[in-house]
């Protein structure tokens, strides 16, 4: 799920070249191919090494594009509760792609074409909520849940400044957020408060 999120952060950024949208791409592929196999059957060498090649054209992918707010907030909630980074970056990643909006819809629907779950005559919206959910049912398929109960409410501001002071301006966004923005996407992925 780093790997996915590396992968489609490179490829949603505005800082993108010819190679690492193929990096992006590729890793995409490779992904959605294997991650499951690899997954069910982890003696499944073949799918372990498209895995291990999806995760290193993923890297090469990111290191020269940059990630985005997915990273800025998991790089903050690792640093500040040790979640793992793989992890909050798996939770967090559809909530960012929901948050970004139309603004990144075409470069999703490319994502979809690629991992197969559209054909490319799609609109690009209906092809961009496909990804989404699909990113989503991997987690599900996964264990992966919708919350980070680590997080503090009182810590909330200190998180947000400091993802927004990773992401901006050091990474090419596709829509640029405040620290109070921020702030929300926090409060999301809070647990709901149990009446009980």
């Amino acid at each position: 799920m780093d790997a996915l999120t590396h992968a489609v952060e490179a490829y949603i950024g505005n800082s993108t070249t010819p190679g690492t949208r193929k990096n992006a791409l590729d890793a995409v592929r490779l992904i959605f191919e294997n991650l499951d196999t690899a997954y069910k059957d982890g003696k499944n060498i073949e799918a372990r090494r498209n895995m291990l090649r999806a995760s290193y054209f993923a890297g090469c992918a990111f290191t020269k594009s940059y990630v985005g707010y997915v990273h800025a907030i998991a790089h903050s909630l690792g640093g500040k509760y040790n979640v793992p980074h793989g992890l909050a970056n798996a939770v967090i990643l559809p909530m960012v792609l929901e948050t970004y909006g139309d603004s990144i819809t075409h470069k999703l629907r490319n994502l979809a074409v690629t991992a197969g779950l559209c054909d490319k005559h799609e609109d690009d919206k209906t092809a961009a909520q496909m990804f989404i959910d699909a990113v989503k049912d991997m987690k599900k398929r996964f264990g992966i849940g919708e919350h980070i109960p680590e997080i503090q409410e009182t810590d909330i501001p200190e998180l947000a400044h400091y993802a927004d002071k990773e992401a901006n301006p050091l990474y090419p966004v596709p829509v640029l957020m405040d620290a109070g923005e921020l702030e929300t996407l926090y409060y999301r992925l809070m647990p709901p408060v149990s009446n009980s």
